[in-house]
């Protein structure tokens, strides 16, 4: 457990990484409407996110309107795959001291 990726395990980012690794590209709308969170707390969590190297932003236009577009990055996207190995692989060792 002490090897799982802290900055994923926090609930709040679990599921931004978990929403974007599901699209090729999201925007802060869909995302902070799919993730429940407020404007606020998403934007925080993203930007640690991005600082980690986990997340791209892009903050562009749609014709006058400002669009922020949201992608998993190759180094998210790989650690997100070695947290969810780590979790698979924990939670299967739970179903065995059950079966006990």
């Amino acid at each position: 457990m002490s090897d799982l990726d802290r900055l994923i395990h926090e609930p709040a980012r679990l599921a931004i990484v978990a929403l974007l690794a599901g699209v090729k590209e999201a925007d802060f709308l869909w995302l902070m409407r799919e993730s429940e969170l407020t404007k606020g707390n998403l934007s925080s969590h993203l930007a640690r996110l991005e600082e980690a190297g986990y997340v791209e932003i892009e903050k562009t236009f749609r014709g006058k309107i400002p669009l922020t577009l949201l992608r998993l990055t190759r180094t998210g996207a790989t650690a997100f795959a070695a947290y969810k190995k780590q979790m698979n692989g924990l939670l299967a060792k739970s179903s065995v001291y059950r079966g006990r």
